[in-house]
């Protein structure tokens, strides 16, 4: 890898990449076809979580375990470098419709419904147990993004918005030489592939087969009284949170089978109504598991995509760099590889 790097991607993980890389002192590049955060990390539920997707019922396995447990800490860190970081520390309550309650995973702890309705003051019917988190908290994915964006800038990173990479370049040697965009190359030794979907796409003329397949994630947004919702509530009808005083949004399946279980679950959700609906399209690689670190076939080359992007993007933008500047190998990161496929 060389200090001289063009991160093509300004989505959550590449401006996570560009300002972890441009801080600790790299020449940087971050190029981009639309606006920072402007695609599918505009359409995340941005739940910083420590426990799997599935929130209260999944158990995470596998290299981004590892990841995932410093996920909170890191978003941390990274709000003193960056005051003012728009994520908010709210924790989150989860429970399904199982008889049974399961164990808690570190961070978690069991709790029985006078403390979820001292939680969550205008759920309906309290279950007996649920999965309190007191450490989640959620982020406005975008205006995350955008402060990574301008921290990288003041650390001297190029960035070349609205410019949409065509391919990637290389020298007469095979080694990496930067990107060809719609307004010209953009020289660089070594090349971020952080594009989400599109990443596979790039690398694929390279000869490089990155096992990533587009899976649609539907978020409705939906105006609601004020307080209807404290923190984070998992459900098996929708991950939802309140985004302003009187805006929620939701992840789930079905605008009209979300309204009707938000209706049915909050006092005072009657007058709750849609406002818009988003199908974002994230990239879901083949194991589900992230796929970071160099090509071995392509020197140059680095690839960094994953599902849960916007809660691994703190701590893999801090590794990457590590890798790319100082030349280190992360141990966090070697189940990550793109070699095992």
């Amino acid at each position: 890898m060389s200090r001289d790097v063009v991160v093509v991607g300004a989505g959550i993980v590449g401006a996570s990449v560009a300002y972890h890389a441009a801080r600790a002192g790299a020449s940087v590049t971050l190029v981009d076809a639309g606006r920072p955060g402007a695609g599918v990390t505009a359409d995340s539920f941005a739940w910083v979580t420590l426990a799997g997707p599935s929130g209260a019922s999944g158990v995470h396995k596998g290299p981004a375990a590892g990841l995932r447990a410093t996920a909170t800490a890191e978003y941390h860190r990274l709000g003193v470098e960056l005051p003012g970081l728009p994520v908010s520390w709210s924790g989150s309550l989860s429970w399904t419709r199982e008889d049974s309650a399961p164990d808690a995973r570190p961070g978690q702890t069991i709790v029985d419904a006078a403390t979820v309705a001292t939680l969550e003051p205008t759920v309906r019917q309290p279950p007996e147990w649920a999965v309190w988190a007191p450490a989640d908290g959620a982020v406005d994915s975008v205006g995350v993004t955008e402060r990574l964006v301008a921290g990288a800038r003041t650390h001297g990173a190029r960035v070349h918005l609205d410019t949409p990479v065509t391919a990637v370049r290389r020298d007469t040697a095979g080694r990496i030489a930067g990107v060809e965009t719609a307004a010209g190359p953009l020289s660089g030794a070594t090349v971020v592939l952080a594009a989400g979907v599109a990443t596979a796409a790039l690398a694929a003329p390279l000869g490089v087969h990155v096992p990533v397949e587009p899976s649609p994630c539907p978020l409705f947004r939906l105006r609601a009284p004020a307080g209807l919702v404290r923190g984070v509530v998992n459900t098996e009808d929708f991950d939802l949170r309140q985004v302003a005083a009187d805006r929620l949004i939701a992840a789930a399946d079905s605008p009209e089978r979300t309204l009707a279980a938000v209706r049915s679950t909050f006092r005072g959700a009657g007058s709750v109504e849609l406002l818009s609906t988003r199908l974002g399209v994230r990239p879901m690689p083949a194991d589900g598991d992230p796929i970071v670190g160099p090509v071995a076939e392509v020197p140059g080359l680095y690839v960094a995509v994953m599902h849960s992007a916007v809660t691994l993007a703190a701590a893999v933008g801090r590794l990457i760099a590590r890798e790319l500047v100082e030349g280190t190998v992360e141990s966090a990161l070697s189940g990550c590889r793109p070699g095992r496929f």
